[in-house]
């Protein structure tokens, strides 16, 4: 007992949070509580643990997220090294995979497994939550697909990411741009349209962003001109589909009467006041 305790106190010491809240751990620091001490090795872990969460019908991109960071070395030169920012989820699935030989694979594996379990949301839990406990839980699925598939853009070539996003909402809005939504919507300058979206339409962009990264990926696109246009295409398509299926266009989802900015001063207030 005093063991599996030390080890989960390990797994908790490199759990990060973000500036939403939202938990993760990097890759190359699980690696050093896994026992493994090189990279291209973990890294094929890694890829074992994409096809298990591919295979089970879970999007790979919102547990696995693709970062580069700089890393020091001895004689104080500064070189770009991959990592993953991993979900609870994926870090259980990573241990899954690995040398179950080696005991802290398996007491990773009892870890993370009954703390996923804690953490995630099924449908009929999903459907029991507000509207707006909805938008704050599509919302943060959004910002880590927007964070992926910008690291995906850029190895596409792209440097002009405001272009490239309104690529996208010019598809799904019917040649709408950032900024037309923003003034459809009446907000102020620089208020962030997707805290200002219901879950319907969270949930069309949510798509529009993870199709448009696999598309990338799939077709290996090299270039800015080709990023955009289908960036573009992608989002058409999902217009395309949403018109087909009888569906409301997201131009004409009401706008919730509160940003989910202004929400989280009111929760964090009543937080304070109680």
């Amino acid at each position: 007992m005093k063991e599996i305790n030390k080890n989960n106190k390990k797994f908790e010491d490199i759990k990060h949070i973000d500036e939403n809240g939202v938990e993760f751990w990097y890759a190359r620091e699980l690696m050093l509580i896994l026992q493994y001490s090189n990279w291209q090795n973990f890294e094929k872990i890694i890829d074992k643990a994409k096809i298990s969460c591919e295979n089970s019908g879970i999007s790979v991109f919102e547990h696995f997220i693709d970062i580069n960071k700089l890393s020091k070395r001895a004689n104080n030169a500064e070189v770009e090294i991959r990592d993953y920012e991993l979900t609870r989820y994926a870090c259980y699935l990573i241990a899954q995979n690995g040398d179950n030989r080696k005991k802290v694979i398996a007491l990773a594996q009892t870890y993370f497994a009954v703390q996923t379990r804690k953490q995630e949301i099924n449908e009929k839990e999903y459907t029991s939550l507000t509207e707006d406990e909805k938008r704050f839980y599509q919302r943060n699925l959004t910002r880590k697909g927007n964070y992926s598939l910008n690291q995906t853009a850029k190895k596409a070539g792209v440097k002009n990411f405001d272009r490239f996003h309104n690529f996208g909402y010019k598809g799904l809005y019917n040649g709408e741009t950032a900024d037309d939504i923003a003034k459809r919507k009446g907000l102020r300058y620089r208020e962030d349209i997707l805290d200002n979206m219901g879950s319907d339409e969270l949930i069309a962009n949510l798509f529009r962003i993870s199709q448009t990264e696999q598309k990338l990926k799939k077709d290996n696109i090299q270039t800015e001109k080709e990023a955009n246009k289908t960036h573009y295409n992608v989002g058409a398509k999902v217009r395309e589909t949403i018109k087909e299926l009888g569906g409301t266009m997201p131009e004409d989802l009401p706008t919730p009467k509160k940003s989910l900015k202004q929400l989280e001063k009111e929760n964090n207030k009543s937080l304070r006041e109680k």
